[in-house]
């Protein structure tokens, strides 16, 4: 295939320049994703657990085996905190390090989308393509948290990148060792990345099929192989180092952790999942949905798809067919949650790349796009009215977690919006849409952040917390989650974590009669049952939808136990 149109020389969408295009797309790219950093600290479900984890790392040196607090964590391989540790080291600023992977994977996806996209067909489709996905809500939303997750789009991202380059534009056997590469480095992230070399079935078939668009090259047994070592690499350098030390120290708890990370998290999870149950037309719904405004597309992008398939065409084959097998993979699995498929949609939009100058000049595009806009916004604005004016019961339940400025929050939202609408009207719906995102993310992060960040990260329970046992005290956690203890002020003890909270609860009790006069407990109401009289207590607040209290020995109820096993987790592990 022949090389790209130089970009000084690309025929540009609107500014009339394409290297100056592509510089203010990607502003508006860092501005939609990092607006209102550093403006919180980490939120459950998982952010806390991972800053946490992180944290550790840096202040202890346990980066081979990572600890929650004093306990191992088996759940996750450990690349990503890694990086939240080597962003922290950058940046020294908790607020920046804990979101910045998850930034730059994001800007790295959009980066290869543009490119690859660029290189299949032209400047205009790749430019367009990078842009559909940067405001398609699933994306946004998913990719301004600090989980897993988004770090595994971007290491698929790149790993499909590099493997389209070889497999569609080649030969380019440097290009597949880097997909094959990233595709290890993924698996070393969350398992699942080795699903990026399902991209070689399609290829498979388009090749045996003569399929138009589909690299040429004869032999290569050899080079084929090395591909199948660089997937390699990345997880025996892992593997193999912590097996080894695991097995020279004899600790019997880095055995456990070795069977569970490499067994118990990946087939075990897949096959037997503990929670997220749902039917196996789940991630139609998440598509249908979540996807929003990409998804209004499909209605015209598919007959479209369909007739360049029919005259096989391979550019389209290769990531729609690996689309198909992400899903029905994940769907097979009675768990499922919608970021499974999140790397599947860098590649939709890819594949959606070549049609998209065309679709976003249909009325019928303009009309669905004008009313998702307006319709979202209206709806934005009647919550936050109603809310305001006449608290309905859900307004009111909804208050009970959330600060009730919300409503205001909702309403500038709303009114934004609809401005944001009756501006461009139909005829300019995509860039009303793309307008109204940069308004809703802007908002949320400046606005809502610190709004909400109190509450939701536990900084506010445990600032006063440390306030109502003084400076020097040290606080003993019972039935506490992950962001209690990376919030906490001064000086705390943790009984552990996954421990049952009437053990949790005996421990803590034994600690806190060994120096009363210096020691609090601060523990999670259900966990207190009637061992602790809350009239010597002190209720220290709400937060995550949780009550929290302090107290010291003499609150205690001699020789009582509380009843329940515990433990309430409801963060959920992605």
């Amino acid at each position: 295939m022949k090389p790209p149109v130089p970009l000084n020389r690309a025929r540009p969408l609107w500014l009339g320049n394409a290297r100056r295009e592509l510089l203010w797309s990607g502003l508006f790219a860092l501005f939609v994703l990092g607006i209102g950093i550093g403006l919180r600290d980490p939120w459950p479900s998982d952010e806390p657990r991972f800053a946490l984890v992180a944290r550790w790392m840096v202040e202890h040196g346990q980066w081979l085996f990572p600890h929650r607090g004093h306990e191992l964590y088996p759940d996750k391989p450990p690349v990503f905190m890694w990086l939240q540790a080597l962003a922290y080291f950058l940046t020294r600023n908790w607020r920046i390090a804990f979101l910045l992977p998850s930034l730059l994977s994001a800007m790295g996806a959009l980066a290869l989308v543009y490119d690859l996209a660029r290189r299949l067909w032209n400047h205009r489709s790749g430019l367009l393509a990078a842009l559909t996905l940067l405001v398609t809500i699933h994306f946004t939303y998913q990719m301004r948290n600090a989980q897993i997750d988004p770090l595994l789009l971007g290491w698929m991202t790149l790993a499909n990148y590099g493997l389209l380059r070889h497999l569609l534009l080649g030969p380019a056997w440097r290009w597949f060792w880097v997909g094959c590469f990233f595709a290890g480095v993924g698996v070393v992230t969350k398992g699942v990345g080795v699903l990026a070399l399902l991209m070689l079935v399609p290829f498979a078939f388009a090749r045996s099929r003569s399929w138009g668009h589909v690299a040429r090259f004869e032999g290569g047994a050899g080079r084929w192989a090395l591909g199948a070592l660089a997937f390699l690499l990345p997880v025996l350098g892992w593997v193999v180092p912590m097996v080894l030390v695991a097995h020279a120290d004899g600790d019997p708890q880095h055995a456990e952790y070795v069977q569970n990370i490499l067994f118990g998290q990946t087939v075990h999870r897949y096959a037997t999942p503990p929670g997220h149950i749902h039917s196996v037309g789940f991630f139609l719904g998440i598509i249908a949905a979540d996807w929003l405004p990409l998804s209004l597309l499909l209605p015209w992008a598919i007959p479209a798809w369909w007739r360049r398939l029919k005259r096989r065409d391979a550019r389209f084959l290769l990531p729609l067919g690996w689309i198909v097998l992400i899903l029905v993979f994940f769907s097979l699995s009675p768990g499922k949650r919608d970021v499974y498929i999140l790397p599947a949609l860098p590649i939709a939009a890819l594949a959606m790349a070549p049609m998209l100058p065309a679709l976003l000049r249909r009325s019928g595009v303009c009309r669905a796009l004008f009313a998702l806009t307006a319709g979202l916004a209206g709806a934005l604005t009647l919550a936050g009215a109603l809310a305001l004016v006449r608290h309905p019961a859900w307004s009111v339940k909804i208050e009970q977690s959330l600060d009730p400025r919300i409503w205001w929050l909702f309403l500038a939202m709303g009114v934004g919006g609809l401005l944001i609408a009756a501006l461009t009207r139909v005829r300019r719906a995509p860039l009303g849409w793309a307008a109204f995102a940069a308004l809703l993310w802007s908002v949320y992060g400046l606005w809502g952040y610190p709004l909400l960040n109190a509450d939701r990260s536990a900084l506010g329970v445990m600032e006063k917390a440390r306030a109502i046992a003084g400076p020097d005290a040290t606080i003993g956690l019972v039935a506490w989650k992950e962001q209690n203890l990376l919030m906490a002020q001064g000086p705390v003890a943790e009984f552990g974590f996954l421990k049952p909270w009437p053990q949790q609860f005996s421990d803590a009790v034994a600690w806190l009669k060994a120096d009363p006069g210096h020691r609090w407990l601060f523990s999670l109401d259900a966990a207190m049952g009637d061992c602790v009289q809350k009239t010597k207590a002190t209720y220290v607040g709400h937060a995550n939808r949780r009550e929290w209290w302090m107290f010291r020995a003499d609150a205690v109820v001699s020789g009582c136990t509380p009843g329940g096993a515990g433990n309430d987790d409801d963060n959920s592990e992605d």
